[in-house]
């Protein structure tokens, strides 16, 4: 690895003091540090220091730039977490780890429908009985989802990797197992895809970003491994936002179903896009911040954020090692539940999983649940007449509703830079290398841009924002032990920033459609592993309304 950068211009490096110096000239000796140097690097941090105090700073910032140098030597792949790990426990929280076994409250019929696109929108829960009930084969449904991906993915350019032959000789396999009496589960047989910067072994891992589009890792992501184990067939590989943002990848622009002249948002954009297409029943995405959520909502679709630490990341690409999360992108509460029976747990491999039961039980009553909203965000002039609607649809449900308000007592925005750190020094080499230029992206808030910029943010002020989030957690884990779940607008104040900080879990369901078409969302957030009340809550819910069985009309052929 090149400790400077190809082009000729100048680098500026920020210290681990938080003190600038002058970088590299491509090919040069770094520039000498001095008083004048210093100075500079008061402007960017908002401090001052008096001429000795900066003559004395001297040879420790040359020793830092030493240092610098030598690590910048060393090869150091994405995949190497920091020895830090960051844990969203509270103080004297414990996650229950006694597993139950699961009641998904299946049918124990359903009738398969004549037409293949009709079996296409069905949702995993009656896919599953449809197997399991050899009313269908794995062979025959994986195919049809093939074809539909070959038919549409073009036109919604959502697709990275078609895995067609490893797909129908696993789904062969599963219908062989079907037929010698052995069955794995609800996934068995049931095809999915996933976002891009998931690892398998012998495949693309493109990461949706030009410098790494032939890449290819020789290892598969412990979420694949697991699903394959439950007998789900993997067909495809889908796309997202180059790095993990937005819906722009190094071939085009993800498409959203509902409206082909609007990207399907991101960054989980390729694995949203296809399910709301009946591509796949049900996909695997990644949220930092807010990408299961923003592209669930775009494209009408179910997204389950699990909590931080539930769901191994090893095999993934790392954009912030603090704030990563996995989770599936369905048609339905019930579906994201039954993936992520699959996907939880510890995982050797991850330091940062957490052992805690998932335990979900069909015959509990959401009668003895205690919900709360936001009251604030449903009301004035910003409160959508569908986010309105959903209060009054849970309360003819017989469910009480308490009003609650966000309230926290430290900067939310601030401790942002947490993410933009972390995602410059995952993307070290590719800035310094000037791979950056690669992008498609390159506008003011694109990565480059931020991964640059990002250099100059003070390791000081790096652990402070994080010394605040350690505040925060307290004070959610105070709001949200009060409740079971909390009904929120999935755009509603800072509540989306704030929940991923703190690790806490939630689910985007489709909650009606705007004007001009467009599916819009409603989110339910609960404490730090309480997912089984997510999907309890929203499993009603959707029985209750219809939102998530609506096609986009031009898919639904």
């Amino acid at each position: 690895m090149m400790p400077n950068k190809n082009k000729s211009k100048l680098s500026l490096f920020i210290l681990g003091t938080g003190l600038l110096s002058i970088g590299f000239i491509a090919g040069k000796k770094a520039g000498e540090i001095t008083p004048g140097t210093i100075s500079g690097a008061e402007t960017l941090i908002g401090l001052e220091f008096s001429p000795a105090e900066k003559d004395s700073m001297i040879q420790n910032l040359n020793n830092h730039r030493s240092s610098f140098e030598r690590m910048r030597q060393q090869p150091l792949e994405n995949s190497v977490s920091p020895a830090l790990y960051f844990n969203p426990l509270p103080h004297g929280f414990v996650p229950n780890q006694v597993q139950e076994e699961f009641e998904w409250g299946l049918p124990k019929e359903v009738g398969l429908p004549e037409e293949d696109h009709d079996i296409a929108f069905l949702p995993v829960s009656d896919l599953s009985v449809l197997i399991k009930n050899k009313k269908i084969s794995s062979e025959r449904l994986t195919r049809i989802y093939l074809e539909r991906i070959k038919t549409h993915s073009d036109t919604l350019q959502c697709l990275i990797t078609l895995m067609e032959e490893e797909a129908i000789i696993f789904a062969k396999a599963m219908d062989a197992e079907l037929a010698q009496g052995k069955y794995r589960g609800p996934l068995h047989g049931i095809p999915y895809g996933i976002k891009d910067l998931l690892a398998v072994k012998g495949t693309r891992t493109t990461w949706g970003a030009m410098p790494y589009k032939d890449q290819v890792i020789d290892e598969t992501a412990t979420v694949v491994e697991k699903l394959e184990s439950a007998g789900a067939v993997l067909v495809g590989k889908f796309t997202l936002g180059a790095l993990a943002m937005g819906d722009v990848w190094y071939g085009g622009v993800t498409k959203n179903p509902w409206n082909l002249q609007q990207g399907a948002s991101g960054s989980s954009a390729g694995s949203a896009s296809a399910v709301s297409a009946a591509l796949v029943p049900f996909a695997i995405g990644t949220e930092t911040l807010g990408s299961i959520v923003s592209p669930s909502t775009r494209n009408g679709v179910t997204g389950l954020r699990p909590t931080f630490g539930r769901v191994s990341r090893h095999g993934a690409m790392a954009l912030s090692w603090s704030m990563d999360k996995i989770g599936p992108i369905s048609r339905s509460a019930l579906d994201n539940g039954i993936v992520l029976s699959v996907i939880n747990g510890f995982d050797s491999k991850d330091k940062s999983t957490i052992p805690a039961a998932f335990n979900y039980q069909a015959n509990k009553s959401i009668k003895d649940l205690k919900i709360g909203y936001f009251s604030p965000y449903f009301e004035g002039p910003r409160a959508t007449v569908h986010d309105k609607r959903v209060l009054d649809e849970l309360k003819a449900m017989g469910l009480e509703l308490h009003p609650v308000e966000l309230k926290t007592s430290v900067d939310v925005p601030s401790m942002l830079i947490s993410l933009y750190v972390e995602g410059a020094a995952a993307f070290d080499e590719m800035t310094r290398l000037d791979q950056d230029d690669l992008l498609v992206a390159q506008h003011r808030n694109a990565w480059p841009n931020l991964f640059r910029s990002s250099r100059f943010i003070p390791a000081v002020e790096y652990l402070q924002a994080n010394r605040f989030r350690s505040i925060l957690i307290e004070e959610m884990h105070t709001l949200f032990s009060e409740y079971d779940v909390i009904v929120t607008p999935s755009y509603g104040g800072n509540q989306l920033q704030i929940t991923n900080l703190t690790g806490h879990p939630a689910l985007c369901m489709p909650n009606g459609f705007t004007e001009n078409g467009s599916p819009v969302s409603i989110t339910f957030l609960a404490n730090l592993f309480d997912e089984e009340k997510l999907i309890m809550l929203g499993r009603a819910y959707q029985d209750f309304t219809d939102w998530q069985e609506q096609r986009p009309p031009l898919f639904d052929k």
